[in-house]
């Protein structure tokens, strides 16, 4: 079974730095396979590439998207996938599943050729959950010591987190909104199991199926 990695040891610079600067992969030597390496709660977690069906779930996001934007030319929101983003404030670097923005803010990055889109230019990120790093998508609880994305987004005070935990115990998707900077939390908004339609409100005001989507194999 595949599972994510913390690493604890020495560096030359704080973990943060060097992912901003890009050399953290290099420094530990890890195969350009789609390995992620990620600094979350100023740890550096290492997973594996997602799968297929992972990436389904992202792409049936993408598609409520697509068909909006086809079907209204003022839907303003796009997306992309497995960007890296700076959460400069708190010294993390994640990689999420999606990132949605407003289209002229993702024109004006690609046009400066932003190697990693801030906080502050983000309106929604998305998070599928793997078996192997599932807890660091997910809300803290009070076993872990150091933060997690649920938390990171919130103190980088991104409006919108969707959560799609495949946890067989779980299997919903759960929009938060309101984000606390100060105290690192959200507050859930609405929820959908799998199979049901999800409806993201105003300001996105789009429809996402999920009639394909399956928890992971126990």
């Amino acid at each position: 079974m595949s599972v994510a990695a913390v690493a604890h040891f020495m560096l030359p610079d704080s973990p943060y730095a060097m992912w901003v600067r890009d050399e953290l992969v290099d420094y530990l030597r890890l195969p350009k396979d789609g390995t992620r390496v990620e600094v979350i709660g100023g740890e550096i977690v290492v997973s594996p590439g997602p799968t297929v069906d992972h990436n389904g779930m992202v792409r049936d996001i993408e598609r409520g998207l697509f068909a909006s934007e086809l079907a209204d030319s003022a839907f303003r929101w796009r997306s992309v996938q497995t960007t890296d983003l700076n959460l400069f404030e708190i010294g993390d670097g994640y990689i999420p599943d999606l990132i949605v923005m407003e289209a002229d803010v993702l024109t004006e990055a690609r046009a400066a050729k932003a190697r990693h889109p801030l906080p502050h230019q983000v309106d929604l990120v998305v998070e599928v959950t793997s078996r192997s790093n599932a807890v660091t998508d997910r809300q803290p609880d009070r076993k872990r010591a150091t933060g997690t994305k649920w938390s990171g987004y919130a103190h980088a005070g991104i409006p919108y987190y969707l959560l799609v935990d495949r946890d067989p115990k779980v299997s919903n998707a759960t929009l938060y909104g309101n984000p606390d900077r100060r105290s690192g939390t959200y507050t859930p908004v609405e929820s959908w199991g799998f199979g049901e339609v999800i409806g993201l409100p105003q300001p996105f005001g789009l429809e996402v199926s999920t009639e394909q989507w399956e928890p992971w194999d126990d």
